[in-house]
């Protein structure tokens, strides 16, 4: 797996500068945790790196062909749809909604297969969410504060499924709780 290598790259809306001469190495094939205060261009960083938002300057390698999937700290899930179906969105054909229902149980999401997510609490969509992105088919995870919103038990166990279903993935996660990204087993990097 090819290291992701960030060189010198900045990032300014307007006069305000995010981050200048930033420069990472994000391990391919490993969990990456970083960390930085609120502000400090975290998920612009991400947003570059998924190609949805243009640096200013420097240069990013190692995601060229690459396929992403991404957990947002927002929710991007179809409202109207159940939490099967938004699953199944990205799976490949020839997986089948036995697959998807055994995933959800573990997660403790049995018996809201077929309910509208918009039906669904915060914790439970949340889920839906990292399931979403978990069954698609990729390259490099981006997990953007994928835990907010679940309880201490449930996030735990949640953080065990994704470590076991990401091992031997490039993975990069964002996050403020340096526990997190130990459990996933995470090589933290700090941002300012």
């Amino acid at each position: 797996m090819n290291d992701i290598c960030i060189r010198n790259l900045s990032k300014s809306f307007g006069a305000k500068k995010v981050f200048g001469g930033l420069n990472l190495t994000i391990k391919g094939g490993a969990a990456t945790g970083i960390m930085a205060p609120s502000g400090a261009g975290k998920t612009t960083l991400l947003r570059i790196l998924m190609g949805l938002e243009t640096a200013d300057g420097g240069s990013v390698t190692g995601l060229e062909g690459k396929r992403f999937s991404a957990v947002f700290q927002e929710e991007r899930l179809c409202e109207n749809m159940t939490a099967a179906d938004n699953i199944r969105l990205v799976m490949p054909a020839h997986a089948g909604l036995s697959a998807i229902l055994a995933e959800m149980d573990r997660l403790g999401l049995n018996g809201c297969d077929d309910q509208p997510v918009s039906e669904l609490s915060g914790g439970m969509r949340r889920r839906v969410s990292i399931l979403r992105a978990l069954f698609s088919e990729y390259d490099v995870l981006f997990l953007d504060e994928p835990f907010k919103g679940l309880d201490e038990t449930l996030k735990r166990d949640v953080m065990a499924y994704v470590k076991e279903k990401t091992a031997g993935k490039t993975v990069v996660l964002v996050t403020h709780d340096k526990a997190e990204a130990m459990i996933l087993g995470a090589e933290i990097i700090e941002i300012i």
